[in-house]
């Protein structure tokens, strides 16, 4: 899957959770990651943020991608 669309997905779900606030909603994304995505997908994420490709991701989405846990291999 490519970097943009992983983005508009995390993004979608960073819109959905915005209502909790800038404290509690990065957790909420982090944990919809976390349960709802394949590893590879989160890697893909990860991977796109830490290169620089993941332009346009919303604020609450990256600090959801902070939160989340190491994809093993």
């Amino acid at each position: 899957m490519n970097s943009q669309k992983l983005v508009r997905m995390a993004n979608q779900i960073a819109t959905f959770f915005a209502h909790e606030g800038a404290e509690k909603a990065p957790l909420s994304v982090a944990d919809h990651l976390q349960k709802f995505w394949e590893p590879r997908m989160r890697a893909q994420l990860l991977a796109a943020v830490a290169n620089g490709e993941a332009e346009g991701l919303h604020p609450l989405a990256r600090a959801a991608v902070v939160a989340l846990e190491p994809v093993e291999h």
